[in-house]
């Protein structure tokens, strides 16, 4: 008896499989001739982690040249102003930077509510900051696996915490995570990096789904995007191409991206609907 109704969950987990793949298929094929409109990002308030440099730096001169309000978080101050006064050359009317240890959830808190009082709301939240020490897992101290978790995963709570409340509130924002290749599949000599990277990746998945399946339409119109980028020159990591072998199949054949891809711009300013979306 037990065999048999085993046997009915297993036959019934497979159709269900079937008629998912089906449906994504003819929704892939749909959105060959109909793709996702592009959604503008003039008068969001766009908060980005980790913009003192690289990615985060590159994105917020493409969020401000799509005409967002841009507001620059880093621990670095020297970084950070870089990136606003280059905002600035653009012609924004407007570019903050405020210095924030995204691993300390009450310095966030504060510089939240500081952030608040002095832009407005936050409407588009890129978890941006992060580090990538590269070397053998055995030869990490307890002191750098801490670190690495701090940054890369406890950050994306507190910054959450802070901010997604009042997105749903107002029934408006997205949240946009910066995973990572080693994201998808674990890379030797990255094995803290790679389970935090996982770790943002499952937290993405599960938020989205907690807040589109929440009963009302409070926060229906939040949305999550997970962004992941091959190994980027950014000065976290250099030379990783020549440490991460595996990832030779995956991307350019010399070296690691630049921290400037020219992006269709829905990629970069969050306006693609589904949950998640590779990124260059």
């Amino acid at each position: 008896m037990v065999n048999a109704y085993c046997g009915v969950l297993i036959l019934a987990d497979v159709c269900l499989l079937f008629i998912k793949a089906f449906f994504s298929v003819l929704d892939s094929a749909y959105r060959l001739f109909v793709p996702v409109k592009e959604k503008s990002v003039a008068g969001e308030i766009v908060l980005i982690t980790g913009a003192g440099h690289g990615i985060g730096r590159e994105l917020a001169l493409k969020y401000a040249s799509l005409g967002g309000t841009v507001v620059c978080w880093d621990l670095n101050p020297q970084g950070n102003k870089e990136t606003v006064d280059e905002v600035m050359k653009l012609g924004a009317t407007k570019a903050y930077g405020y210095k924030c240890d995204v691993t300390n959830r009450e310095e966030v808190f504060k510089v939240a509510d500081l952030v608040k009082a002095e832009v407005g709301n936050v409407t588009i939240l890129v978890n941006n900051a992060g580090i990538m020490p590269c070397k053998p897992f055995l030869d990490h101290t307890p002191e750098d696996i801490h670190k690495i978790i701090d940054v890369n995963v406890m950050a994306h709570f507190w910054m959450l915490q802070a901010f997604l409340p009042t997105m749903i509130t107002n029934n408006h924002g997205h949240v946009v995570a910066l995973s990572s290749m080693a994201g998808i599949l674990g890379i030797a000599n990255l094995v803290p990096y790679c389970a935090s990277k996982f770790a943002v990746s499952g937290m993405m998945e599960a938020l989205n789904d907690e807040i589109s399946t929440a009963t009302g339409s409070q926060g229906s119109n939040v949305r999550f995007t997970t962004i992941y980028p091959y190994m980027v020159d950014t000065g976290l990591c250099k030379k990783t191409k020549d440490q991460v072998s595996k990832l030779d199949g995956y991307g350019p054949t010399k070296g690691s991206c630049c921290a400037y891809c020219d992006c269709p711009t829905a990629k970069l300013q969050g306006g693609i609907d589904s949950k998640t979306l590779a990124g260059s």
